[in-house]
């Protein structure tokens, strides 16, 4: 990437990054903070916790579409107000039904599928993947600092003081989208990077799409719902207070890390995708069935936090990559869109799902739901297809070209490592499905390029 690039990625994987370190700072602190709120019970601590995701969920599409008409920084700024208007309402709240409309409005600031498309429009093609991929190890930074420093920073600013720093990073990252990120010479659609609505009936019936996103709809309920009890059985089986829990997540976070590194390497170089996806599935089943049984015991806590947060950092960069290869061409932006939603409809579910079982069922009922959801997500992981090998590229092409793309799109199908290809004429792109290790990128390029 050259330097405008490189200060355009950066600058807004940071404004993405503030956003998400105040929503996830919140998840180790905020059940032991909420029971002290009127009108709390475990239900609705569950919907205060889960409901930004609902609203988060049902607008991500919408506003990455809004953006095409009306600009890409402004629908940002917007997002993030609405986001700092909602931390404001939270913060001086004292019920938890205040809390909850909070909540409802900081998911109402659905910007993170504008940032992507933003992403896009800023950036080459060439350079596009390697732009997306500096976002995901953002956005995943963002959650392992958050868990550590959410329990710190509670310690000398309370929970209310969490969400008065929300408000503070939502004003930062006002500034920086409109003083340092820089400003598309145009805007486009960008099917790599955003949802289409041309494409969603046809990426919805893809059963191997649907299979991934029911995966990450698991994944983050399992997330929040654990969220709900875990605090407190660290504090009754550990005896760690709310505030310094921090000193177990480190350890955890650290460990499952140190897991998560060689499995990635394993499943991509040695296209073993599968049998690790699979792996990481049945560990986080096998952590939650372990909480169902010994929750209180303070090693199986332990032993089941590290193998939850394994499989739950590997799933975190095995899912986005198998949601690229499993998109047919041209539909990656869609299918990525669907799967972004999904992840936060899960939290929501997450939140209610798990408060329902708390409040009915106390800690183990949490974690028998999540088990059972696990468990069905593990029957779907097994059954899936093997993971293609094949990776998005994109290719630029000439106007001449564009005006032969059906013969274009032949003579790509025709190349060694190409396995697909979609040429939009009205972008003057070629979408490929390539096995990188077959593909000579320079001839495709060149051929696309010809007069």
């Amino acid at each position: 990437m050259d330097k405008h690039e490189l200060r355009a990625v950066s600058s807004l994987a940071a404004v993405f990054s503030v956003r998400l370190l105040g929503l996830f700072m919140i998840y180790p602190v905020f059940s032991t903070y909420a029971r002290e709120l009127s009108g709390a019970t475990s239900y609705k601590i569950g919907l205060a916790l889960g409901i930004y995701g609902l609203s988060q969920g049902l607008l991500q599409i919408p506003f990455g579409m809004l953006s095409d008409r009306i600009g890409r920084k402004v629908l940002i700024i917007a997002g993030l107000a609405i986001f700092g208007i909602g931390s404001a309402v939270a913060a001086l709240s004292t019920s938890i039904n205040g809390v909850i409309v909070g909540r409802l409005l900081q998911g109402g600031g659905a910007a993170g599928s504008v940032i992507l498309a933003l992403v896009a429009d800023l950036t080459s093609e060439q350079n596009r993947t390697k732009a997306m991929a500096l976002v995901g190890v953002t956005i995943g930074a963002s959650f392992i600092i958050a868990v550590v420093a959410g329990p710190i920073v509670a310690s000398f600013a309370g929970v209310q003081g969490i969400f008065w720093l929300m408000v503070f990073l939502a004003v930062l990252g006002i500034a920086i989208t409109q003083f340092v990120v820089p400003d598309p010479h145009g805007i486009q659609v960008q099917q790599d990077a955003e949802a289409v609505p041309a494409l969603l009936s046809s990426v919805l019936k893809n059963g191997e799409l649907l299979r991934l996103d029911f995966g990450t709809f698991v994944q983050n309920a399992m997330l929040t719902a654990s969220f709900l009890v875990v605090p407190g059985l660290l504090h009754s089986a550990l005896n760690v207070t709310t505030h310094d829990q921090w000193i177990v997540y480190l350890p955890v976070l650290t460990v499952s890390l140190l897991a998560t590194v060689p499995a990635i390497i394993v499943a991509e170089k040695h296209r073993l995708m599968k049998p690790v996806f699979v792996g990481a599935v049945a560990a986080l089943a096998a952590s939650q069935i372990l909480l169902v049984f010994a929750a209180r015991n303070h090693y199986a806590l332990l032993a089941s936090l590290t193998i939850f947060f394994s499989g739950f950092n590997i799933m975190s960069a095995t899912l986005p990559s198998l949601i690229t290869k499993a998109a047919p061409p041209g539909a990656k932006g869609t299918a990525t869109g669907i799967y972004s939603s999904s992840q936060f409809l899960g939290i929501f579910a997450g939140g209610i799902v798990g408060g329902w079982a708390h409040q009915h069922f106390g800690d183990t009922g949490v974690f028998m739901a999540t088990a059972v959801l696990t468990l069905l997500w593990l029957a779907a992981a097994v059954t899936m297809a093997e993971p293609s090998p094949f990776t998005t590229r994109l290719v630029r092409i000439s106007d001449a070209q564009a005006a032969r793309a059906e013969s274009l799109a032949a003579k790509l199908r025709q190349m060694p490592g190409v396995a697909e290809a979609v040429v939009i004429a009205e972008q003057k792109l070629a979408y490929l499905k390539v096995d990188a290790k077959a593909f000579d990128e320079a001839k495709a390029e060149a051929l696309a390029a010809a007069s």
